[in-house]
């Protein structure tokens, strides 16, 4: 085989690619649609031109820095999979904490009212709708765009959402809810990360919240117990260095019960508080 057919090769086109190992295996996977099985045991498979010419332009652009999940148009999250666009924030494996506190507040054969507020891709409901199945579950987002792909992904996995609109609470009227879930924008205007990896190419408004990345967490605690039932849960993501300052802002705001659960880096990454039993409706 002469060298260019080689480079034509899935190991030949992945070794030549300047990628990272991992990288150049999911973008392969992604030509092809199949799995990392297929790529091991068929290491001189040869990728026609279009195949070949879309691995090379996908590779440049990661090379770039473009994220691998947009490149591809999904990502894993809670061992779903999920439609991505550069429209929405990647899930993230830390995010999977805020689901399971969610699903460790709810009830598995009981019905309750979940609201997923910010919901970008839609992950965070889904995997909710999917593992709470009589939950009534409401997700919003303030972009039409990220709404569209949710919508999306929900029918993809068969998971019945009511999505709205809204600026955060705007369009809620008097609606309460037993958990109230967000994975907000918590970075900070002037953070060096912005100018770093991946998250140059997501939106800035799903990432920055003011001067001191607290706008949003500042709105969801304010207002989320208009939102409340007695009795109900706010849940939410922060960055590494918030989880002292959330929990104070839940306990000025009158939450019990506040708490802080560390990622599996350690770090302080979900905060959430109890609205008391007998609060005013």
């Amino acid at each position: 085989m002469s060298a260019n057919a080689q480079d034509a090769t899935v190991a030949g086109a992945m070794l030549r690619s300047g990628l990272a190992p991992a990288d150049a295996r999911v973008l392969m996977r992604a030509v092809l649609n199949v799995d990392d099985a297929f790529l091991v045991a068929h290491p001189e498979h040869v990728l026609d031109a279009a195949q070949l010419a879309r691995f090379r332009a996908m590779a440049v652009r990661r090379r770039e820095g473009e994220p691998v999940a947009y490149l591809t148009g999904e990502r894993e999250f809670y061992s779903l999979n999920f439609r991505i666009s550069p429209a929405v924030l990647i899930p993230r494996p830390e995010t999977e904490l805020l689901v399971e506190a969610a699903l460790a507040r709810l009830p598995e054969d009981g019905s309750s009212r979940v609201l997923d507020l910010a919901t970008g891709s839609g992950c965070i409901a889904i995997v909710l709708a999917r593992h709470r199945p009589r939950a009534q579950i409401t997700a919003t987002d303030i972009s039409a765009e990220a709404l569209a792909l949710a919508r999306d992904n929900a029918a993809a996995h068969r998971a019945r959402i009511e999505f709205i609109q809204s600026d955060w609470f705007a369009s809620l009227a008097a609606r309460r809810f037993d958990v109230i879930v967000s994975n907000p924008p918590y970075v900070a205007l002037a953070d060096p990360h912005l100018s770093e990896g991946d998250v140059r190419f997501e939106p800035r408004q799903a990432l920055v919240a003011g001067p001191k990345g607290l706008d949003a967490i500042e709105t969801l605690v304010e207002h989320a117990r208009d939102h409340l039932a007695a009795g109900g849960w706010l849940l939410f993501e922060h960055g590494y260095d918030q989880g002292v300052c959330a929990q104070a802002m839940l306990g000025a705001a009158g939450y019990e019960q506040c708490f802080t659960l560390r990622d599996l880096a350690g770090q302080p990454r979900v905060s959430g508080g109890l609205t008391p039993s007998r609060h005013h409706l």
